[in-house]
């Protein structure tokens, strides 16, 4: 999932980076080299020295690694009398000299088994204060980095003279935070990278939940308000060691990015222009920051909103629908003007033509999103209901009752539509929403969004339903498991994928929508074929769209597989084939046989029997909707009961897998999950249950005084 930041653009002209790796990073909690992420620091290392930037290493680490190894040392080497004695502190030159020589040895090590060659270069403060030293110390590296060889610098702690950190007010660099921040100015480069323990720099601390990770750092605004804990748990410097080299290269104009130096790929998502870490650059502060959506607080208003909303009577959630259904209508032309402007930008873009054709809204698609949302306003309120009401013993009863599941974050592609239906069902399920669409559908999300939202009366709050409009906020909003219950992706394989890869938040979704249809040897066969061609030719680009027809070889032998063969391709449809078919019908072979097309495509394959189809929809479908054709009742009976899908069908097309076709009044989505909802999800989809207990003064005390009856009153 890209999260291009348009304040990262300079990314664009980087070429030289010096990146400074904290002991934190390099380490681990028992001292040793975290040889894992180094090594993949290293592997990132050269993908960008291939894409040919120059890059210049900072490494932290000797001093800690060195004490390490001559406690070990030390205790291998001591009588039980000596360990009863106090332990004197090693000393630190001796430490930063053993560790020194291990460290670089090890990165010698990855860099050789990756081809890259690495050089160590040690300085001083004082080093710095010659002149010659200086112009040597730029060419030297020019040299290195022309050869794309990797500099590798460190301070030389075993013989630098300073007291200790920060006590020497006349040093020209501190610690290796401040080396790499003097070095970006002395070596000319274009970023320079801290990376830390943490993502970033935090608003408070970062175990907090409500710390919130800080993107870009503006000095008015941030320096007064961050307080800083503990400096690092291993090295000299710390948090506040970085955010001072940082503001003193950003002030030189050199941007600086402070980030994980434990998250895969961030080396690389950086220089794609990614929101990763916190930035620190000159020109942050006309940037005008103070204006971006706070996601937290968007989140927090959702939730309070939907507090209010449950409070409400059936009645007036009822009207709340009712009104949008009548604003939706009476407002059209507004809608369609910005519609049609979503369209024009999106054709001039050059965007896929089945991308196009789900951004628009005809007329009939808003009257027909209005007549859905009155249907849904029209349902039995699900708020509420007894699902189940047991007394537990006299005078004890237990209800279990449905509830809203409470702030829903559903980010989705492409169509416009998609967010009235899911507004709709928010509502009638008294849930909070926050809502992300494609930048595609900009100008149409606003104007629904904002004609939903003036209908939601005051007592309620329009904040109910908030608009992100920027995708660079999605990784924000993926942290807050505090205050999202449910995220539904409505998009890509990649889109779906990447936000369950990135959450601790529930995802429900499906990833693919890889739809059969199997035609058995007892099939009407004209039946067969209008349930092909609506299932692969109604809406190709549906998820609920045949993929993959499987046919009974019976079929075969009497020509009707070649005969809708040529229904399809009339139709315009391509055709791929599977290992059996491919050579049969002369068409290529399927790349995969686990495939969506997404378009006027599909493969087709033999299969002996039913057993057979069922066999290749569990192996290569994808828990989606699968029909079977056929008159044969027994055969139908065994498909319904062992293909494992979200939908399963008996002579109908696969488009009928749909919320308003179910009567469900819309979807949210199609979930392929096991757990909560499966299938189109509706309202019942976006409620969870709660436990009553109503009692007379009942105690537990141990079960002496209570005698269970578990007597089911449910009617």
């Amino acid at each position: 999932m890209a999260n291009a930041d348009p304040c990262r653009d300079f990314v664009k002209d980087v070429k030289r980076i010096i990146i400074k790796v904290g002991t934190a990073v390099v380490t681990r909690q028992d001292g040793r080299l975290a040889v894992g992420k180094l090594g993949a620091l290293c592997e990132q290392i050269k993908e960008l020295n291939i894409l040919g930037y120059e890059v210049i290493l900072v490494s932290s680490g000797a001093v800690g690694l060195g004490r390490q190894r001559l406690r070990y040392r030390k205790l291998i080497q001591s009588s039980f009398a000596d360990l009863q004695k106090p332990q004197v502190e090693l000393d630190g030159k001796a430490c930063a000299a053993v560790g020194q020589s291990s460290l670089m040895a090890t990165y010698d090590d990855l860099f050789s088994q990756l081809d890259v060659t690495s050089a160590q270069l040690l300085v001083t403060d004082n080093d710095f204060r010659d002149q010659d030293f200086r112009k040597q110390l730029s060419e030297t590296v020019r040299s290195l980095l022309a050869l794309k060889v990797i500099p590798i610098f460190n301070e030389n702690d075993a013989v630098s003279t300073r007291k200790a950190p920060y006590e020497d007010s006349s040093g020209i660099f501190w610690d290796n935070d401040s080396l790499s921040a003097l070095l970006a100015l002395e070596l000319k480069a274009d970023l320079l990278i801290l990376l830390s323990d943490v993502d970033g720099l935090y608003n408070g601390p970062p175990s907090d939940p409500l710390s919130k990770l800080i993107h870009t750092y503006i000095k008015e605004k941030h320096q007064n308000e961050i307080t800083f804990g503990d400096k690092s748990r291993v090295g000299r410097g710390g948090m506040t060691a970085k955010v001072k080299a940082s503001v003193h290269a950003a002030d030189a104009g050199i941007p600086v990015i402070i980030t994980s130096g434990n998250a895969a790929e961030n080396l690389t998502k950086i220089l794609q222009g990614q929101r990763i870490g916190t930035l620190f650059h000159k020109d942050a502060h006309t940037w005008v920051p103070s204006k971006e959506v706070d996601v937290r607080e968007m989140a927090v208003a959702a939730r309070d909103c939907s507090r209010r909303l449950q409070a409400v009577s059936s009645e007036e959630r009822k009207q709340i629908l009712l009104n949008i259904a009548d604003a939706l209508q009476s407002r059209e032309k507004e809608i369609r003007i910005e519609n049609e402007a979503d369209v024009v930008a999106a054709q001039e873009a050059g965007y896929e033509k089945s991308l196009v054709a789900r951004l628009v809204l005809k007329s009939e698609k808003i009257v027909g999103l209005a007549n859905n949302i009155r249907i849904i306003a029209n349902m039995e309120d699900p708020i509420g209901r007894v699902l189940k009401r047991t007394e537990l013993a006299e005078g004890l009863i237990l209800e279990k009752t449905s509830s809203p599941l409470g702030v829903l974050l559903i980010i989705f592609e492409s169509r416009p539509d998609a967010l009235v239906q899911i507004a709709s069902l928010a509502i009638r399920s008294g849930n909070g929403l926050l809502l992300k669409g494609g930048k595609e559908a900009n100008r149409s999300n606003a104007i629904l969004h904002k004609v939903i939202t003036e209908a939601i009366p005051d007592t309620v709050g329009s904040k109910l339903i908030g608009l992100v409009t920027s995708r660079a906020e999605i990784p924000e909003l993926l942290k807050l498991d505090d205050v999202i219950d449910l995220v539904i992706p409505r998009g890509s394989n990649k889109l779906v994928s990447d936000i369950k890869s990135s959450t601790k938040i529930p995802v429900l979704g499906h990833a693919d929508g890889i739809c059969h249809v199997y035609v058995d040897k007892s099939a009407n066969l004209e039946m067969a074929k209008q349930i092909v061609l609506d299932a692969k030719t109604d809406y190709p680009s549906g998820c609920n769209a045949m993929e993959t027809l499987l046919v009974h070889k019976d079929l075969v032998e009497k020509g009707w597989l070649n005969s809708i063969s040529d229904d399809l391709r009339s139709e315009g449809v391509t055709l791929y084939g599977g290992p059996k078919a491919s050579s049969l019908l002369n068409v290529p072979l399927a790349r995969s046989l686990h495939h969506e097309y997404c378009s006027l495509a599909c493969t087709l394959e033999i299969v002996d029997d039913v057993y057979a189809a069922i066999h290749h929809i569990n192996l290569y479908g994808s828990a989606h909707t699968d029909s079977i054709v056929t008159e044969d009742h027994e055969v139908a009976d065994v498909f319904l009961r062992q293909v494992d899908s979200a939908a399963v069908f008996h002579n109908a097309s696969t488009r009928f897998s749909d919320g308003a076709r179910f009567g469900l009044g819309a979807e949210v989505g199609i979930s392929t999950s096991r757990i909560h909802a499966r299938g189109p999800v509706g309202v019942d989809g976006l409620l969870t249950t709660r436990w009553l207990l109503k009692g007379s003064g009942q105690v537990v005390d141990g079960d002496k005084t209570v005698t269970y009856t578990h007597k089911d009153l449910t009617t």
